[in-house]
């Protein structure tokens, strides 16, 4: 949303800068996203202060004089203008300056005096006609100030970003609101021309009526609930003033001529978008808003020929659509130069409606922007009679009889209770019933008689995002300002609903891969794909990616390849997301899946260690192991896999996910790229503990996820030993790992591996693994022939059931 700073000022005499009012506005009503001054070629002219003046030696009506321009220094300005003065600001337009004319300041001689710019008068920047001399600012601004941060020269833009749920804030009225309330100052809406011409009230049916001689008939209600048509005779098209063309260029859009400057200056000011029908062009003369007959055509006003959709709202005569509800006029029916008689439309067309046909005919227009967030359907006939006084006051004509109202379902106000004990319950602060009134009243909210305990609260129309009494709560909060609450801690009643299983568990593997150092990312689904076993997107953003992806690293495999392609190596990135798979219905399987991939260095490099190892297939199992770790999966295993699978990920006999090298078109200097990826729909519902909770101990019955045991720290010492075996290359090491933990028994606190060794010494067919034991008895000091009787137990088992030796050393 464009809004114009003078615009709005016309509406409310604030005082606040443009700077002033983006806080303001970004603090109580929307974002503002950029302030933009119109005059962008008087950025370089600054404050400039006349410190001497003094005749020119040779000439009888120029000044040397000496300027303060904010440079640390005195600068040499000839000037001819009779109103310099010492001790006096102007603008002052350094050496390479170019002023709006075009003219680019050069250092030169004038009658033999050295000049270093102008001191310029209001012509000389465009700012009016005025020559005799140069222009005098009145304004304590320090010399060197930009030029536009002392003088209101031109207006200023300020680029609103509206959410869809406040589509009143489409317009200058809707933001002028806002800010009256904020200020407390009065809003009018006078306009820079008088307002002469009466509008007759409208006469109001269901179906079909008759203004100025046209005939208007609504065969689709749900597409179009109301519309309201007035006939103005005897315009005279011409281009507009100059007050009214500033301001729609102020907010981006275009002068046309007087008729169509009318209609969207309305759109802006209110909100509303309207259409003018040239009545010579339109065949019976009547108009009729209904469905498009299937094949029918039309040619929109920027003279492109569309087909139409037979669930399209159109306008038409009594032949032809003349114009697309809520999105485009047609061309054979638009004001032109030779116009005398029109008939101005002012509609309610239906949200949904107005996006389909939109999206359909691929056509964005500032109407259908409006229209698919929703105009105020109650502002219909206020909107109709300035729009036709306007026009008259501009165009000259007379209104042609009654306006006509197709309305055939007007709808009531909504009516929301609002507890007072409720706000304070959920602001944390006490609003008194008077102050809950007078800050909704501002912005348009209407009250019935209350106690003080609950209040009967009237939503304006122009407000369909208040549907309930939070919403009214959040207004509260939100036109207090949220500065005003208080940022201490305070008292608050633990509630005993746990958050949802899956959102704990995205929160737990979201914590536990952030602290591994990867970065999330959350991207759109789509990949490139291929029609066989993947989901085709019907309508897909790009061309290139029109399917749906089956795996999340398919997403993170570009990712990788985008960071390679801008010389970033190493890469470590996860995402929780949707993958679809083909399912014999018309919906495919939606399962949700966590990813990571990493390449490039292990770790940050360090003075001492200048080139860190990278990340090897190791790294990625245990990442995998992390993650498993993280969702609590006690019964989950890897196997080894083949080909690009490293390791399969089997819960139960079913393949949950796994880990493998992933393929990447990389250059040659990319180290080998690792990804893992698991689902998490085959995780069981039941919550992940939080940190410092006690949940409950797993059943053999269900396996679920592991729970977390405390304990208190020991007291008493361990005893460590270290065991290098001779482990055939066939045999997985955890094989070996689960014999030993059965062979140690319960006094078995850790075992890790330390060491893989192959070369002298290991036979062929073999691999050494060292295996560092941890042993400790909670109650006492377990004594060295205890732990070597452990030691030879495993050895022992370990040789009769994997024929796994000791290694001699």
């Amino acid at each position: 949303m464009n809004a114009s700073y003078a615009w709005l000022k016309s509406f409310v005499p604030f005082p606040h800068s443009p700077a002033e009012l983006r806080d303001l506005l970004t603090a109580r009503a929307a974002t503002v996203d950029d302030v933009v001054p119109l005059r962008a070629d008087l950025e370089t002219i600054v404050v400039g202060l006349v410190v001497e003046a003094a005749a020119h030696p040779d000439s009888d009506h120029l000044h040397v004089t000496k300027v303060d321009a904010g440079t640390g220094e005195l600068l040499d300005v000839v000037c001819g203008a009779p109103n310099v003065r010492a001790g006096s600001k102007y603008p002052f337009a350094g050496v390479g300056t170019t002023l709006p004319g075009g003219l680019t300041l050069e250092r030169r001689k004038i009658r033999g005096q050295w000049s270093n710019g102008m001191l310029c008068s209001a012509r000389e920047l465009q700012l009016g006609d005025e020559h005799d001399g140069i222009l005098e600012l009145d304004t304590d601004a320090a010399p060197g100030t930009p030029f536009l941060h002392a003088y209101p020269a031109g207006d200023t833009r300020l680029v609103i970003d509206v959410l869809p749920n406040r589509p009143d804030l489409l317009s200058h009225v809707g933001v002028a609101r806002e800010i009256a309330a904020a200020t407390r100052l009065p809003m009018s809406r006078e306009l820079p021309v008088a307002l002469t011409a009466s509008v007759p009230a409208a006469v109001r049916v269901a179906a079909r009526g008759t203004t100025g001689g046209v005939s208007v008939r609504l065969d689709d209600a749900a597409g179009c609930p109301r519309y309201m048509g007035v006939v103005i005779r005897g315009v005279r098209v011409a281009p507009s003033p100059a007050w009214l063309t500033d301001r729609l260029v102020a907010v981006g859009s275009r002068a046309i001529n007087n008729i169509v400057d009318v209609t969207n200056y309305v759109m802006h000011e209110s909100g509303q978008p309207m259409h003018a029908f040239d009545v010579a062009k339109l065949a019976g003369p009547a108009l009729v808003i209904r469905r498009a007959r299937d094949g029918e055509t039309i040619v929109t006003l920027d003279g492109v020929s569309r087909a139409l959709r037979t669930d399209t709202t159109v306008i038409a005569d009594a032949e032809h659509a003349q114009a697309i509800a809520g999105v485009m006029g047609g061309s054979t029916s638009e004001v032109s130069d030779a116009t005398t008689d029109l008939l101005l439309e002012v509609a309610h067309f239906d949200p949904a409606s107005v996006r389909r046909a939109r999206v359909a005919l691929g056509l964005a227009t500032d109407a259908s922007y409006r229209f698919e967030r929703y105009v105020d359907i109650e502002n219909a006939a206020h909107v109709l009679e300035r729009t036709a006084q306007l026009i008259v006051a501009l165009a000259g004509g007379r209104i042609d009889g009654e306006p006509v109202d197709v309305y055939p379902d007007p709808r009531a106000p909504r009516h929301v209770p609002l507890r007072v004990a409720r706000v304070e319950r959920l602001l944390g602060v006490a609003v008194a019933a008077r102050d809950i009134k007078e800050l909704l009243t501002a912005v348009g909210f209407a009250f019935a008689a209350g106690d003080g305990v609950a209040l009967e609260v009237t939503v304006p129309a122009w407000r369909s995002d208040v549907i309930g009494e939070i919403d009214l709560i959040e207004e509260v909060a939100r036109l207090r300002g949220y500065e005003s609450f208080p940022d201490d801690l305070r008292p608050f009643r633990v509630g005993t609903s746990p958050d949802a299983p899956r959102a704990s568990l995205e929160r737990a593997v979201r914590t536990r891969l952030v602290a591994a150092g990867l970065l999330e990312t959350r991207s759109m689904p789509f990949v490139a794909g291929a029609d066989e076993g993947f989901v085709r997107v019907a309508n897909p953003l790009a061309a290139n990616e029109g399917y749906l992806r089956r795996e999340v690293l398919d997403t993170l495999a570009r990712r990788a390849e985008y960071n390679l392609a801008r010389m970033q190596r190493n890469v470590r990135l996860f995402e929780i997301g949707a993958t679809f798979a083909p399912s014999g219905s018309a919906m495919p399987v939606e399962e949700v899946h966590v990813a990571a991939l990493v390449m490039g260095a292990r770790r940050p490099p360090h003075f001492t260690e200048q080139s860190p190892p990278a990340f090897d297939a190791w790294d990625a199992k245990a990442l995998a192991e992390e993650l498993l770790d993280a969702m609590r999966i006690a019964d989950a295993s890897l196997v080894p896999g083949d080909g690009d699978v490293l390791w399969n990920v089997r819960r139960a006999g079913e393949h949950i996910g796994g880990v493998s090298r992933v393929t990447l078109d990389a250059p040659v200097w990319a180290a080998p790229a690792f990804g893992i990826e698991i689902r998490l729909a085959a995780v069981d519902s039941s919550p992940v503990a939080p940190a410092g909770a006690h949940a409950p101990a797993a059943t053999s019955a269900a396996p679920t996820r592991a729970a977390i045991a405390y304990r208190a720290l020991p007291t008493t010492p361990s005893s460590e030993i270290d065991v290098a075996l001779l482990v055939p290359s066939n045999l997985p090491a955890a094989m070996v790992e689960e014999t030993i933990r059965a062979a140690a028994g319960g006094l078995l606190e850790s075992l890790v591996v330390v060491d893989e060794y192959h070369g002298d010494g290991v036979p062929a067919g073999f691999r050494s693994i060292a295996w560092r034991l941890t042993f400790r008895d909670p109650a006492r000091t377990l004594q060295s022939k205890e732990i070597a009787g452990r030691r030879e137990k495993i050895l022992r088992t370990l040789e009769k059931e994997h024929n796994v030796r000791q290694r001699s050393s």
